[in-house]
Parts: structure tokens; C-alpha cells; sequence
């Protein structure tokens, strides 16, 4: 297929505005999503292609959580030839759920409890 240009599919981004609380809740529940979101919130705009996250699941998986961050308003993608960049649409996401991406991002920075051995018994 040498010589044939490569047709970029047109990709559908949701408004947030049009994003049930649901969805987005769903969205900012997983921990790979919210790796790529992080890292997101730290880059320019349109700066990062979708290869160069480092994550860990294979590629099939890290498109799958793109188009699930695309899906809730959460993400806008460009294809730039052969790359894909992204943009977080924070703004966009905070006007329809005010504090929310902000909280989740802020939360996942927090150390976490320390885990309890299975064979102690809870305090009391």
C-alpha cells in the first residue's frame, strides 16, 4: 500500500456540557485514565501525542481509555500526520462540573492510607 495516503478519521468529541454526571464519574475512575489526564494537566496544549504516555497497558488498551476520555468531554484529539495529540479540556470540563477534575487530580497526588495486613484486626 506504499503511495497511498493514509485517510485520519474524523474523530467525535463530546461536549461536556452534553456528558451525564455518570459518564464523567465513570470516566475519572480509572487509574490509567487518570495517569494520562495528570499528565495532561502539566503539557501545553496539543503537545503530546498519544505514543509517548508512558502507560501501563498495551496500545489497544491506552486507545481504549483515550476514546473513553474523548466520550466524557474530557479530551480533544488532532491528528498531526502520523501522530495523534491531545488537549485536556479542563475549562470546558469545569464549567459543567465545577471543582470536580481538580478534586480527582488533586486526590490522586495524596499519599494514600497505608495498607492495613490482612491479619491484623481492625483498630478500635
Amino acid at each position: 500500500m506504499a503511495g497511498q495516503a493514509r485517510r485520519a478519521r474524523t474523530l467525535r468529541h463530546t461536549d461536556p456540557k452534553d456528558v451525564p454526571l455518570q459518564d464523567a464519574l465513570e470516566a475519572l475512575a480509572d487509574p490509567v485514565r487518570r495517569l494520562i489526564l495528570r499528565t495532561l494537566a502539566g503539557e501545553p496544549e496539543f503537545t503530546r501525542a498519544c505514543g509517548t504516555f508512558d502507560l501501563p497497558v498495551s496500545k489497544a488498551t491506552a486507545s481504549h481509555h483515550f476514546a473513553v476520555l474523548r466520550a466524557a468531554g474530557l479530551l480533544e484529539q488532532v491528528d498531526q500526520g502520523p501522530r495523534r495529540l491531545n488537549r485536556l479540556r479542563r475549562a470546558e470540563f469545569d464549567a459543567r462540573f465545577p471543582g470536580l477534575l481538580g478534586l480527582v487530580l488533586a486526590e490522586d497526588e495524596q499519599p494514600g492510607p497505608a495498607p492495613r495486613d490482612a491479619h491484623t484486626a481492625p483498630s478500635r
